[in-house]
């Protein structure tokens, strides 16, 4: 069994933020697999279904982004899982956007809801890592987060959730490399190639 963790803040405020790029990428693997509707649990919602027969459930906490490790724990001591049976999707500052980085353990550079989740279950679970960009300074970070995708660059982001959602299966099976490529290739294939990556080599 597997729990795919989807990071963002509850209400509607919050819907559209790049900061919630976590619950919209978990939202379209609920649609694209037929996902059981949404109900609460665990401090949180959670959508159960399979991915070529493993199961899978999916969680969006709604303890708001910093206190994410709540409804985390809470749902592997009921399910009795591990951190390997873990996948947590956020945003990424540190990759361009439309990006996908897929690693296991690691540090959190900052990110309130990966901290939360640390603290609660400890560090070696798997970190989808969605890049939204930087606004450029530290200062900005902040609001740039908590504003809306605009217009101009939401296409992008629609594609990459839905091309996540068509390679879901292959997190689910730990087929980390070959799920990043996949991700990688359809959204050049869609003319969505990010233009560098965080290595600094172009990736179009």
């Amino acid at each position: 069994m597997r729990l795919f963790v989807g990071l963002g803040n509850p209400g509607a405020k919050y819907q559209g933020n790049r900061h919630n790029i976590g619950f919209i990428a978990i939202d379209a693997v609920a649609r694209r697999h037929g996902f059981s509707p949404w109900r609460r649990r665990f401090q949180g919602e959670t959508a159960e279904g399979s991915l070529d027969g493993e199961r899978v459930v999916l969680l969006k906490p709604a303890t708001y982004m910093n206190e994410s490790g709540r409804a985390v724990g809470e749902a592997m001591r009921f399910f009795k899982l591990t951190l390997s049976d873990i996948s947590v999707f956020h945003d990424e500052l540190e990759l361009p956007p439309g990006k996908i980085r897929v690693k296991v353990g690691g540090g959190i550079a900052g990110h309130n809801g990966l901290r939360s989740i640390s603290a609660h279950v400890g560090n070696d679970y798997r970190r989808v890592r969605i890049g939204i960009g930087h606004p450029g300074v530290k200062e900005l970070v902040h609001g740039y987060v908590l504003n809306d995708f605009a217009k101009a660059e939401w296409p992008r982001f629609e594609t990459l959730c839905d091309i996540v959602a068509d390679n879901a299966v292959l997190l689910a099976e730990a087929r980390d490399s070959t799920f990043q490529n996949r991700v990688h290739l359809a959204m050049q294939a869609k003319g969505f190639g990010a233009e560098k990556d965080d290595d600094g080599n172009g990736t179009k």
